[in-house]
């Protein structure tokens, strides 16, 4: 068989892993090529062949060595046809698609058109439906925690508020985790809007009793007062999606205009996922790349694996991207006992 990988959206620790994991589990008989760039690749039939040399210890690296992009071929003109006409060319027999939500809502697009495809989940935010998990997020919820670690002895020594700024754009897992791990004193994330009334009255609460505080806020968290989410709406990416960020600083300068405490921001942005892969990324991303192998052996297409305990199982690629995993109430509920 000849078998074609690519790694779209947002980089993401453990990409790498999965794509070893692939190439390692092939049989001799098989062939694998990377196309560059995600989709991007796919359109203008851009690949590499990987071999096993090509993939000798590059679950240690963060990144993806194929690159990435977030392009949508089905918002270029004739773009699902030209990467039609590419398969065709190229004699693949089958795709493993590497991504999140957009990209696997294009893969699941082009197993209606006669793909044959199987899906692999990636994003830090842990927001794919139907997996437990999705390799990338424990090494962000580890940076999250470590940087929140740090900012508690500035926070204290200078009696400020901090608010540190961490992805999540419809999910707040990485900020819930990273902030309960770390004893932020407040955690916001979308899926829980609060007022900025009732923002400002935990943390006076908060400093009257303590004399500092640190605050987790995911980037797509909404206050209830304001329409939308902070962040650059001139900059609209292929799937739709605005630029998010800024909500920290916007807050804190709220804050410190309503109650005079010193407050500052600090952005962790694209730190999160950045990096060395954390142990448990490797493995989760190598056993993926391992039986998305299988799955394309054994002609079962159109699925997705996923991770349910410690078992890797398969699913329907759109059981993945119809709705998003998002934070239930009671783990936050949970959060909210140490607020404050």
């Amino acid at each position: 068989m000849k078998i074609a990988i690519l790694t779209g959206g947002g980089d993401c620790p453990g990409l790498n892993a999965v794509i070893r994991g692939i190439v390692k589990a092939k049989r001799n008989e098989d062939e694998v090529i990377g196309f560059k760039r995600g989709w991007e690749g796919a359109l203008n039939n851009d690949y590499v062949s990987l071999t096993e040399d090509d993939v000798e210890g590059i679950h240690l690296l963060g990144g993806t060595i194929l690159g990435t992009s977030r392009t949508n071929p089905f918002s270029i003109k004739d773009g699902e046809k030209r990467i039609l006409e590419n398969f065709e060319k190229d004699k693949l027999d089958a795709l493993i698609a590497i991504g999140g939500d957009d990209t696997l809502s294009v893969a699941t697009k082009f197993c209606g058109l006669g793909l044959k495809i199987v899906g692999v989940p990636k994003t830090i935010d842990n927001d794919v439906s139907n997996t437990d998990y999705t390799f990338g997020f424990h090494t962000a919820v580890n940076v999250g925690a470590d940087a929140i670690d740090r900012l508690q002895s500035t926070a204290k020594s200078h009696g400020r508020i901090m608010l540190v700024e961490l992805m999540g754009r419809d999910a707040g897992w990485i900020t819930l985790e990273a902030g309960l791990a770390a004893g932020a004193h407040l955690i916001l994330i979308p899926e829980f809007p609060r007022t900025i009334d009732e923002i400002i009255e935990i943390l006076v609460k908060r400093m009257k009793a303590k004399g500092y505080a640190v605050v987790a806020v995911a980037e797509g968290f909404k206050p209830t007062d304001l329409e939308s989410a902070i962040g650059d709406k001139s900059t609209i990416d292929p799937f739709g999606h605005i630029k998010l960020g800024g909500i920290a600083h916007y807050l804190s300068e709220v804050i410190e205009e309503r109650t005079g405490y010193e407050t500052r921001s600090v952005v962790l942005g694209h730190l999160l996922r950045g990096g060395t892969p954390t142990a448990f990324d490797r493995i989760l991303g190598t056993r993926y790349g391992v039986e998305a192998m299988k799955l394309v052996q054994k002609e079962d297409f159109g699925r997705m694996v996923a991770l349910s305990g410690n078992n890797i199982i398969s699913i329907p690629i759109e059981y993945g991207v119809t709705t998003k995993k998002l934070v239930p109430f009671e783990y936050y509920k949970l959060a909210e006992m140490f607020f404050g």
